[in-house]
This record gives structure tokens, sequence and C-alpha cells, in this order.
């Protein structure tokens, strides 16, 4: 499998990350950001830069699978807050917090391939030092979400131009398969929205992430 060119993360937050490592115990770091801001590729860049301690655990695989989207109704509203089952979500974390030397914990992944979540499909092992996980709504503070941010040893929100943002967002959705005219729809309908309600959470988070370093 070909491994993805992945940006340089600067010194400054490498060394952020060190800091955060450095009395051994595990560390559960949460990346947020509105669609699109860049989160998994700050999260696989880290996990190569801490590839002997590190393991991603996207929110995404926490996503509601598509027959229970269409049953409540949620279908064109999917990436929405209530669109995930926030409560596994948190569940996990605290799984992650308190495991067991003798445990293996599975997340769920979400495969845009596909557009379902996979159950099972990450294992993390307790040797694990650094737990990163990424998504949209680490710092929200409603409902079972309120619950996220206190399971978090630190959390970072990624920060990106929103055109460039929006852009990514739009060739994601052509890459899977929509037309550049529903991509666009879907952005402005569904995505924009999302990044809205995300960008209120910013002065929650511990530092804002740029990958100048600024």
């Amino acid at each position: 499998m070909t491994v993805p060119l992945l940006p340089t993360v600067s010194s400054l937050y490498l060394a952020r990350v060190r800091e955060l490592l450095q009395d051994g115990q595990r560390k559960l770091l949460g990346l947020v950001g509105a669609p699109g801001a860049g989160k998994s590729t700050l999260a696989l860049a880290l996990q190569h830069a801490f590839s002997d301690v590190s393991q991603v655990v996207p929110m995404d695989g926490y996503h509601l699978a598509n027959v229970e989207l269409r049953r409540l109704g949620l279908t064109e509203r999917k990436g929405a807050p209530d669109t995930f089952d926030s409560t596994g979500y948190a569940a996990m974390l605290q799984r992650l917090r308190q495991q067991r030397p003798d445990e293996v914990v599975y997340a769920p992944e979400f495969r845009r391939e596909i557009e379902e979540p996979v159950a099972g499909a990450i294992p993390v092992f307790p040797q694990t030092r650094l737990v990163i996980t990424e998504g949209n709504y680490l710092l929200l503070d409603d409902g079972p979400w309120a619950n996220v941010a206190a399971l978090l040893d630190e959390v970072w929100y990624v920060d990106v131009d929103d055109s460039l943002r929006v852009n990514r967002l739009t060739q994601r959705h052509e890459q899977f398969g929509r037309s550049r005219q529903d991509a666009m729809a879907w952005v402005s309908a569904t995505d924009e929205p999302n990044a809205r309600l995300i960008a209120t959470t910013r002065p929650r988070a511990d530092i804002v992430f740029r990958w100048d370093g600024a």
C-alpha cells in the first residue's frame, strides 16, 4: 500500500507532544476543527512522527450507519452532531483512559469508499502511550458531547483558510462519487452550517494549530 506524502509538522508542536508524554503515562490528544480543516492529515503526521508510541482513533467511526440515518430521517444531515453515537464515542475514550495491561480496545473506523462505519477495525494496544483522536465535535458542550473534552489531556483546534477548506471539501465529495454541482450543494447546505457551529468551540481549545506554525 502506498503511504501518502505527509506534510511536516512544526518542531514547536512536536515539542509540545513530547512534553505531554514526559511522565510516561498514556495521553489522549484531541484534534478538532471544521470539515476539511486537515484534522486527519495532522493526525497521520503526528502518528508518523511518534510511530513507536502512537495510534489514531478517529471520531468518525461513530457515524450512525446509513440504515439508522434513514430510519431517523437524518440522511441529508449526515455529519451533524446528532448523526453520531456521541455516547458511544465518550464511552470508548473512557475505556482508553482505563485500559488494562492485558486488554486490547477495538475502535470503529469510518470507510469513505462505502460511507459506513466498520466496527472493530482499529486495535489499540495497552502499550500505546499516545492516542490521537480527531473529529468535529470534541469541544461541543451539548448533550453527550459535553463529556468528551474532560476525557482528553489536550485539544488542538486545527485552523485553515476557509476558501482552501471549502475547496478541499468539494474535491473530497467529488472523489467519492458526487457531481461537482452536488458536491458544492452538500458543502453549502450541510458542511458549512456544521463548520460555523464548530468554530464557536475554538476558544475552548488548549492551542490553535496552523501548518505554518504561527
